[in-house]
């Protein structure tokens, strides 16, 4: 078996369309054994205990100003990766999870955590990205490239899964889509078309990655 922790925010809907999947044996041989947010409101956590899936909330403190943050900051990320471990996951999906990882929290899972991200990266890790048609567009970074899309005036967005390094928004691409922006669009609707892409792309990475991998020992 592929065992798949998920880490999110908010409503885990990408993490729904990953149990809806494996209801429907479409996952290969992943299967989704732990759920962990940084937030105790988040209802994907309801929706992993529904199913009687392991759930965990490790919030992370409120960090006093001056340098102490950053070890505020780096214990969170151990504690974190200590509950995470503790199921030995094959793989780590960042699904909607809004907190940046440093190196301290990749190294307990190096090469297995992967981020989607609701713009088109570039596999060059560059500031723009060629799209399918040729046109030239910025490299969106960061926690609001959705309004950013529109504020740019772009005319294409879309969505990237990519493996996670220590560098935000960057690593090498598993997955891509574009996603036209219309004339009427608003963040709201736009997001919404990402989402759609975002959770095929995520059942479809998942499962190639489940078919390549090493049986365990």
């Amino acid at each position: 078996m592929y065992t798949v922790a998920v880490l999110i925010s908010g409503s885990g809907s990408n993490l729904q369309a990953l149990f809806d999947a494996q209801d429907a044996g479409d996952l290969g041989g992943a299967e989704v054994h732990v759920v962990v947010s940084d937030r105790s409101d988040a209802f994907g956590l309801q929706r992993a205990l529904a199913r009687g899936v392991a759930a965990a909330c490790v919030p992370l403190p409120a960090a006093p100003s001056g340098p102490s943050r950053h070890a505020v900051r780096a214990a969170w990320e151990q504690r974190l990766a200590k509950v995470v471990a503790a199921f030995t996951p094959d793989l780590v999906v960042l699904a909607g999870f809004m907190r940046i990882l440093s190196s301290g929290f990749l190294q307990h899972f190096p090469n297995r955590v992967i981020n989607q991200h609701p713009a088109l990266l570039p596999a060059d890790g560059g500031d723009t990205v060629t799209t399918s048609t040729g046109l030239v567009i910025p490299a969106l970074r960061g926690a609001h490239v959705v309004p950013d899309a529109l504020r740019l005036g772009m005319s294409v967005t879309g969505c990237t899964i990519h493996r996670v390094t220590p560098r935000v928004d960057d690593g090498p691409i598993l997955a891509r889509t574009e996603v036209p922006i219309l004339p009427d669009d608003d963040e709201v609707s736009l997001h919404e078309r990402i989402k759609a892409h975002e959770r095929r792309m995520i059942v479809q990475v998942v499962r190639d990655l489940a078919a390549g991998s090493s049986p365990k020992s």
